[in-house]
């Protein structure tokens, strides 16, 4: 266990929160559009809102089961203790999923950005890929305080950028934009507002979780906190106050300045909310560079997220043991380097990042709905565990966020069929591996096994009194 030790104390409240922003910042910038198509201006709202629903209510979950257990395991530590070994790997390999295929998918859409921009001359994308993958894993390797700084500073610039975007969109704001998109004569419900019918609600929620899609990484830094206790509610409680308030401003502003029609599938929709007709100006072009720092943020944070999913799940015996050793400054070398190699290869292979995100929204719905569960399980189960915060609305509060991840685990299939099947394969021989392989062979030491083993002693003694 001393050569599979995280540098602790690296990280206060404010870098945690910089942390949560940094995942979800990018998907302000594009992506969260599509959902016009599928459910309008008005499906895409309401799906907004359920989804901010979904995640604030999992948000306030998540931050009391970190107080409880705050190490690197994240989701995957929580789900351990409340649902047992199985569960803990479903969640797991649910969150990895979702943090290999999103790095690679950024990583294509950072290239597309470059190639847009006439940055450096290039004409092909695998050397941004490439580039993006070889610097920020040699950053994160430099050593956790150093990039979640980075991370901070790349964050702040993403974010100052959304709101300057917003002043520069609300001067033109034109309220019969918002519902432009013809109406659908066939779709039942369908009126100006839901053009697509009550079904382009439901189409619509993977996109309106684009808004907040990662924040729930934040646990993952907690065996790298400082007073995690005390850090981590307040890290995640802030983390989505701002979210909320960028998603607000960033989807009124952008269907407000150029209409629902004009951005519904632009790969850059900020650019076009600004430039209507005239072509490039000088707002539209600052927009366009911050929307590069923006995915560096969520690319940065996620390959962060994903390399401590991966050294928890190894460090418990899940999966090889050896993806757990750490250097000498106690970064999880192999945990970055071996998710990097993937994610570069997917990426250079396919180029295809809407579906790698389709199959990371598929991962992220399951494990969600397992983490939510896993609140609801020890609440019940264990009553009198110590919790030093308790979540606002308790059970009821779980209960919401578990219903509204199973429905945007089904609203996946609506949007792509494809990248749900692509996600259930890989599930399928994860758990085979497990199953045949890794289950006989987890490692008591690690910590999410001494909690459980720690739970099990105690409900023991409480049966024999």
């Amino acid at each position: 266990m001393k050569r599979r030790a995280l540098r602790r104390g690296s990280a206060g409240w404010l870098l945690l929160t910089g942390l949560g922003v940094a995942y979800v910042v990018s998907g302000d910038f594009s992506g969260w559009n599509i959902g016009l198509s599928e459910g309008g201006f008005g499906g895409l709202a309401i799906a907004m809102v359920l989804m901010g629903v979904m995640y604030a209510c999992l948000v306030f979950s998540l931050a009391e089961l970190s107080a409880i257990l705050p190490t690197a395991g994240g989701g995957y530590g929580f789900a351990r203790r409340a649902l047992g070994t199985w569960g803990g790997f479903l969640t797991g390999t649910a969150i990895l999923i979702e943090y290999i295929l999103a790095p690679a998918a950024i990583s294509i859409f950072i290239g597309e950005y470059v190639e847009s921009l006439h940055l450096f001359g290039l004409t092909a994308g695998w050397p941004v890929y490439l580039a993006c993958f070889v610097i920020f894993i040699g950053i994160h390797l430099w050593g956790v305080g150093e990039a979640l700084r980075f991370s901070l500073v790349v964050t702040a610039v993403a974010v100052a950028a959304l709101l300057i975007f917003a002043v520069g969109a609300f001067t033109e704001f034109d309220a019969s934009g918002l519902n432009d998109i013809p109406a659908d004569p066939n779709a039942f419900g369908s009126n100006s507002w839901l053009p697509f019918g009550l079904l382009g609600i439901w189409a619509a929620f993977p996109f309106g979780m684009w808004f907040f899609l990662g924040v729930e990484g934040v646990p993952l830094a907690a065996e790298e906190a400082k007073d995690p206790v005390r850090s981590m509610p307040k890290a995640l409680s802030i983390s989505m106050a701002v979210l909320v308030l960028l998603a607000l401003i960033t989807f009124f502003a952008a269907t407000g300045a150029r209409g629902s029609a004009a951005v519904q599938e632009a790969g850059n929709p900020l650019v076009v909310a600004l430039q209507g007709d005239g072509g490039p100006t000088p707002l539209s072009r600052f927009v366009n560079y911050a929307g590069l720092a923006g995915l560096v943020a969520s690319f940065f944070s996620l390959i962060y997220a994903g390399s401590r999913q991966l050294f928890a799940l190894s460090r418990a015996g899940y999966l090889p043991r050896f993806l757990s050793l750490t250097s000498s400054r106690k970064a999880p070398y192999l945990g970055l380097l071996i998710p990097g190699a993937i994610g570069f290869a997917l990426a250079a292979a396919t180029g295809d990042g809407g579906r790698m995100l389709n199959v990371a929204v598929f991962g992220a719905t399951i494990s969600y709905s397992l983490m939510a569960l896993s609140h609801l399980v020890l609440r019940r189960r264990e009553p009198d565990l110590p919790r030093p915060y308790r979540t606002p609305g308790g059970q009821l509060t779980s209960g919401v966020a578990l219903v509204l991840a199973l429905s945007a685990l089904v609203a996946t299939f609506l949007v792509d069929k494809e990248a749900a099947f692509i996600a259930l394969g890989v599930y399928a021989v994860a758990l085979a591996y497990f199953t045949f392989y890794s289950r006989h062979r987890l490692v008591a030491a690690a910590p999410e096994e001494e909690f459980a083993a720690l739970a099990a002693a105690e409900a023991e003694l409480e049966r024999d009194r």
